[in-house]
């Protein structure tokens, strides 16, 4: 069994991979010129891409185990990890609206949705769910919600079409946006992170917890790794079973999606479990783990260096598209030299993450 210190470590190394992933995909050097598997699925479907947001919500739900199992073990009472449970809820959703208020800070166009606030409402439940319930109970919760998902957005006809639908912006989950959703949507009329579609996401965040159950358990290592592997093979399949009647699909975050991408994230999981924690073979993930152990911060400082470099005009254009620009004329594709800006931009950040980690200075939000 690991202890509890070195799994932190390691679940930093995978969190701060996700972030990195998330930083390389939403700033291109240009957003005209992007590898597909780099872009989001138009619709149904799936790409490396679609599995960033799910991958970081499992994560949470094995960060929740992890750290406030400890903190009921040392003591702390339930009312005590009630605020700092619903405090965290807070600051993570303020600095989402806050990055969505940039640059202009125009509250008639405030959008409330968004990862940060999608962190915070999947956070919260699944917090309080965990001090709650048993690893049984979360399991049923789990099914209960993708079931009652399934069951609504394939059953319920949408209002003013008269029938079922899973269109964009024209199914349920996307009316119930346009009539209940506050501000400004990314879709216009609809939003990829509404209301209806964080019901399965909190799903995402419940299979977390499921894995932290088992991380933070007294099985010898290779039973889990062996566990994380089987749990992580069942739900692809089915999930990928589901989604030939349910599609797979991140935009309207489909059970068939949920299932789909924990299940990888566990296969993921676990392999890395075994090559980190089992055979010792971790030099790789420092830079992960440099990025992991300030992940949320290092997300904010990436939007806010953004408007140096993607919003403050220099000359004619901004700054991210003279350098792309300046590569492909030296020979490079476009498509290259986009991806390259964004590895840069993604380097330009783990300097100040790296300053912080070996400093000892960890932002808890």
């Amino acid at each position: 069994m690991i202890s509890q210190p070195e799994r932190l470590i390691f679940l930093d190394g995978m969190r701060g991979f996700t972030i990195a992933a998330m930083i390389l995909v939403n700033f291109p050097g240009n957003d005209e010129y992007v590898f597909s598997p780099l872009r989001h699925t138009v619709w149904n479907g799936l790409t490396p891409t679609d599995l960033i947001a799910p991958f970081f919500l499992f994560i949470v739900g094995i960060s929740i185990v992890l750290s406030y199992g400890r903190a009921l073990k040392k003591g702390d009472s339930k009312g005590e990890l009630y605020k700092k449970i619903f405090w965290r809820f807070v600051k993570i959703y303020a600095l989402g609206i806050f990055l969505n208020l940039l640059p202009d800070f125009n509250f008639s166009e405030l959008r409330y949705t968004g990862v940060l606030p999608r962190i915070a409402l999947v956070f919260l439940p699944c917090a309080i769910i965990f001090l709650n319930t048993s690893f049984r109970q979360q399991v049923w919760i789990g099914a209960l919600i993708l079931i009652a998902y399934w069951v609504a957005m394939t059953l319920i006809p949408t209002p003013g079409v008269g029938k079922v639908m899973l269109e964009p912006g024209v199914n349920l989950a996307a009316w119930i946006d346009s009539k209940f959703l506050p501000g400004r949507m990314w879709q216009g009329t609809w939003d990829p992170e509404g209301i209806l579609s964080t019901f399965p996401a909190i799903v995402t965040g419940i299979t977390g917890l499921l894995a932290g159950h088992l991380l933070a358990s007294n099985r010898q290592p290779t039973d889990k790794v062996i566990y994380l592997m089987i749990f992580g093979m069942i739900s692809t399949a089915v999930g990928y079973v589901w989604g030939l009647v349910f599609p797979v699909n991140e935009n309207l975050w489909t059970s068939s999606f949920v299932l789909v991408t924990s299940g990888i994230a566990s296969m993921i999981l676990g392999a890395t479990y075994y090559v980190v924690d089992i055979r010792r073979f971790s030099r790789w993930t420092r830079p992960g783990i440099i990025f992991g152990a300030n992940a949320i911060a290092v997300y904010v400082l990436a939007d806010l260096l953004a408007l140096v470099f993607y919003v403050l005009p220099i000359g004619d254009a901004t700054l991210n598209i003279h350098l792309t620009n300046a590569l492909t004329s030296a020979g490079v594709l476009p498509k290259l030299s986009s991806c390259f800006f964004a590895l840069f931009f993604v380097g330009i950040n783990f300097i100040p993450a790296y300053f912080l980690y070996k400093k000892k200075i960890f932002i808890k939000v």
